[in-house]
């Protein structure tokens, strides 16, 4: 069967894709090779941040996409100072308002807006109750438009003819694009060819957090002159705990908007000692340790008992030489203490809460052990005692000291495991502000779009909420400059 648009990828870019292109009137078909909607974006906390909202608005807070738009170099530092797509930030700030307007037109409920330094005004907005009710609703609204939707449907190749792409070739069929395919497939972090490729060598050894990341949009598109640009750029090596193994309470409550708008309610209304263990049943799944932990004395010890590396001096380079590439945090009975109760949190999510050493014992009993003593630590970890009290003692013999707090009163606690993780890689395809992937002299490949991680351009997207925010609004651009080229036109109108 042959569409007008095919839309590769389901994530927060995908669904905005084949949404703008139904709308825009274009017969669109939405592949996944994975089981289930959502890529990466059904697992992130689900913040976009945006100038110029209504609930900026509301809480009598004057921004601009200019305000944004400068803000977003303050995130940069020396080592990326130059490096940013100024074109594509000028898309993403100018258009995020209007598709965050968009998200809510379809009913969805965001809390907001939250601060996080350096941005200079509030920003950040975070869907309620979790990410699973973007790809749940936006998934039902493209169905509604008409989009239809494989699963279990891979990416294996690119149509193209006579130097334009006209469709693909996906889970054994060929399938046609009149108009154009857009790709919204996510990064590579997990694709270790292409992290050996373009990343350093301590970054490209480290696992991706999502194993479906495997960037199979790459070889297609490089083949005809696509180039990756900021390969080397990525969030992370970050050291997180593991995801639990079993889905967490928020995770697991239906996409329902009415209870959405309850949750919003209730965290204007209910007080926080009701709420929140609700809503630190989300918060404390995969998060990144504080490096106060470690400033403060905690250490990172292996599976033998070992500890492997100065835990204030970029740790996750060490962590993938680990016995299964794993570590605890171990900490004695005072810093525990320290550590239940603000300013000294464990972990944080954007803007709701943060998670104490007490939030953890509730919520992820399985990654919490306590014990009397560190051969008894050691029992419950599978740790080596000998190693693991050797280790602790010469700790305190040699780098204990005012600022780290030696590690000597019972009862002692582990976290973990904890792993290094590549949350996403920041190198993209080369793209113009229409979201079509350049070639070779940087001209458009006719037929072709990508958006979100996939189409990231060199644009750097550090601090929290941009991604999701780069994700719907270069989906919607694409979708509709996709929708909108005529079959044989290779310049593509401008909307």
């Amino acid at each position: 069967m042959d569409f007008d648009v095919i839309v590769v990828g389901s994530g927060s870019a995908g669904l905005a894709a084949a949404i703008s292109a139904a709308e825009n009137g274009a017969a669109t078909l939405m592949i996944e090779k994975n089981p289930e909607l959502g890529g990466t974006s059904g697992w992130s906390v689900g913040s976009i941040t945006t100038s110029a909202s209504p609930h900026q608005r509301a809480a009598d807070i004057y921004d601009t996409p200019d305000r944004h738009f400068s803000d977003m170099e303050l995130f940069h530092g020396d080592r990326l100072k130059g490096r940013d797509n100024l074109k594509l930030r000028r898309v993403l700030v100018d258009n995020s308002p209007p598709t965050f307007d968009w998200l809510l037109s379809l009913g969805l409920v965001f809390y907001g807006p939250m601060p996080e330094p350096p941005h200079t005004q509030p920003r950040m907005h975070n869907i309620l109750p979790n990410s699973r009710m973007l790809i749940h609703h936006l998934s039902k609204h493209a169905a509604k438009l008409g989009v239809e939707i494989r699963l279990s449907t891979p990416l294996e190749d690119l149509i193209v003819e006579k130097g334009r792409v006209t469709g693909v070739v996906a889970g054994g069929d060929k399938i046609r694009a009149g108009r154009g395919v857009i790709l919204a497939a996510g990064d590579f972090s997990s694709n270790d060819a292409l992290k050996q490729r373009y990343m350093p060598p301590n970054m490209a050894r480290v696992d991706g957090f999502n194993p479906a990341s495997m960037g199979d949009w790459h070889d297609p598109v490089t083949a005809l002159g696509g180039r990756i640009l900021n390969g080397d750029v990525a969030l992370g090596p970050e050291i997180r705990f593991r995801p639990p193994a079993k889905m967490t309470l928020v995770r697991k409550l239906p996409p329902w908007l009415w209870l959405a708008r309850a949750v919003r309610w209730s965290i204007d209304h209910v007080p926080a000692r009701i709420l929140r263990p609700f809503i630190l049943g989300f918060l404390t799944t995969a998060l990144m340790p504080s490096l106060d932990l470690y400033r403060q004395g905690a250490l990172l010890i292996n599976r033998n008992g070992e500890r492997f590396s100065d835990e204030t001096d970029n740790p996750s380079d060490q962590m993938p030489d680990q016995p299964d590439g794993e570590a605890f945090v171990v900490m004695d009975g005072e810093l525990a203490d320290a550590f239940r109760a603000w300013p000294n949190f464990i972990s944080t999510a954007p803007g709701i809460a943060y998670a104490y050493l007490d939030d953890y014992r509730r919520n992820r009993p399985d990654i919490f052990f306590r014990a009397n003593s560190l051969a008894e630590l050691a029992s419950k970890t599978g740790m080596d005692p000998v190693k693991l009290e050797q280790a602790v003692a010469e700790y305190n013999a040699k780098d204990a000291d005012g600022d780290r707090r030696p590690c000597a009163t019972p009862p002692f606690v582990a976290l973990g495991p904890v792993q290094s993780y590549i949350m996403t890689t920041d190198g993209g395809l080369a793209v113009n502000e229409n979201l079509q992937v350049l070639g070779n002299g940087d001209l458009p490949i006719p037929g072709l779009y990508a958006s979100g991680s996939t189409g990231q351009g060199g644009l750097l997207l550090e601090g929290h909420g941009h991604h999701l925010g780069w994700g719907f609004t270069s989906g919607r651009i694409a979708g509709r400059h996709a929708a909108l080229a005529g079959r044989n036109d290779d310049d593509l109108l401008t909307a």
